[in-house]
């Protein structure tokens, strides 16, 4: 090269060509590396402001979100936004925090009210239900999904039949009494029975049709007379069974004309079905959760009824840190547990000889199953693990939640609170993990069985706090 020939001084050893071959692919490998790992930083920052932005769309980053300051438009405006409390005497004794979500505060008294509201807002955007017609909602419940409907159908401009089981807490019947609806009280059934009270609810849709038509046919409801035709249309993938008295609609036909927005119908609302369900969980427990927690949860707890609160809340945690474990509370006589487990849906009060009144036998209302419904499917794939609550433990929770912590809850919250101590104790934490479940409703509609001393006597059901006590004690 000619610099090397130019005179320089003695004291500057130029590099050989090679050298300085070698020196220039180190100085452009340099450089390379720089230009990635910059644009790999940028790509990675792009990403968080990515998910930044999905957690704050809806939601303004404040603990919890204060009605003090604000007009809520009627019963559908306190729905939702509830806060999460600390329950200190557990997270105390096991190094964790363990946060409920006090659904107990909505308006109805329980976690159902996001679902009552949302089935009802999705019928009204397709046109499935008019407010102010005469139209009835239908719904076969345990109860919380009953008085939920209630109060908002009362809200909407809806009368409600309610179907439920005989044997249920008897403060639910007084609450839908109270509320204005309809109570038919039938003896527990399995699904396949078409005396359950699934069943009779849906039956119960397609007659209402059929009665107006009688009423028709004689001028007192002064419509056109004619046969009633009953339709199912689709809900985002679940059956809303619909009935109406209008001649001019065609079977499995959606038409919006006059008559339909006038005509009163029945909207059988399949709270095990309907997508509704999950979405009003997917888009509103789910997200508070996230917001309450500052994206720090570490695990999800909830029962399963339906399935639309632990699939949905569970999906939308899942899809913001798919490291969040997902975990079933199970009671007694329910064959979810052995589904999550084992992958069959069985549960030995099943078993010939051993059962004791019906299927899901036990003192706990609200959660547990034998059946697949759309809802629960939704929610098995994101399950992690699984526990089996007594009702010992479950009755066990609930007086040692009010000794220690003034907590007066329901028979499902006792169950995911149960299950909270097994997992936490099951992985070993004890560094500050957050874990989350529901607070479903409060003691309030329990005081005839769950908290009625002398019927779980007779059930030889012990009120032993110890239970609680020797599970927290546990290394």
């Amino acid at each position: 090269m000619a610099w090397q020939h130019l005179n320089w001084p003695s004291w500057i050893r130029l590099p050989t060509p090679g050298a300085a071959r070698h020196l220039l692919y180190g100085i452009l490998l340099g450089v390379s590396l720089s230009m990635s790992s910059t644009t790999l930083a940028l790509y990675y920052q792009a990403r968080k402001r990515e998910r930044l932005e999905r957690i704050t769309k809806n939601f303004s980053l404040r603990p919890i979100e204060l009605r003090s300051d604000e007009i809520c438009a009627g019963v559908a405006g306190l729905i939702g936004n509830t806060p999460l409390v600390r329950i200190n005497s557990l997270s105390d004794a096991l190094g964790v925090e363990i946060l409920g979500k006090a659904e107990f505060l909505n308006p109805g008294g329980s976690v159902k009210d996001r679902v009552a509201l949302r089935m009802i807002e999705d019928a009204e955007r397709q046109g499935l239900l008019y407010p102010n017609t005469g139209s009835r909602i239908f719904e076969g419940t345990v109860g919380s999904t009953g008085i939920s409907i209630a109060t908002i159908a009362r809200a909407r401009g809806y009368h409600t039949t309610i179907i439920m089981p005989d044997d249920v807490a008897e403060e639910k019947v007084k609450a839908l009494l109270a509320l204005g609806a309809d109570v038919q009280r039938v003896r527990p059934a399995s699904i396949v029975d078409k005396k359950q009270y699934v069943n009779i609810a849906r039956d119960a849709a397609l007659a209402f049709g059929r009665e107006i038509i009688v009423d028709d046919k004689s001028g007192a409801a002064g419509g056109v007379a004619g046969d009633a035709y009953d339709y199912v249309l689709p809900t985002f993938g679940s059956s809303i069974v619909v009935s109406t008295a209008s001649s001019a609609v065609e079977p499995h036909t959606k038409r919006d004309d006059e008559d339909l927005r006038t005509r009163p119908r029945g909207f059988f609302a399949d709270q095990f079905e309907n997508r509704s369900n999950f979405d009003a969980h997917f888009d509103g427990t789910g997200p508070e959760i996230w917001r309450q927690t500052n994206s720090r949860v570490d695990a999800f707890v909830a029962g399963a009824g339906t399935g639309g609160t632990i699939a949905g809340t569970g999906q939308y945690i899942k899809s913001m840190n798919d490291d969040v474990k997902i975990v079933l509370a199970d009671p007694e006589g329910s064959g979810l547990f052995n589904k999550v487990k084992h992958g069959v849906m069985f549960d030995m009060k099943e078993k010939e000889g051993t059962k004791r009144r019906h299927q899901v036998d036990t003192v706990v209302e609200g959660i547990g199953i034998n059946r697949l419904t759309k809802n629960i499917e939704r929610a098995l794939p994101i399950v992690d693990d699984a526990f089996r609550i007594t009702d010992e433990e479950a009755v066990s929770m609930s007086r040692y939640l009010v000794e220690n912590d003034g907590l007066f809850l329901g028979s499902s919250s006792a169950c995911n609170l149960v299950a909270c101590v097994k997992y936490v104790r099951k992985m070993g934490w004890n560094n500050g993990q957050s874990v989350v479940t529901i607070l479903c409703d409060s003691g309030n509609r329990h005081y005839s069985k769950f908290w009625n001393d002398a019927y779980l006597q007779r059930a030889e059901i012990p009120v032993d706090l110890s239970i609680v006590k020797n599970l927290l004690a546990q290394p």
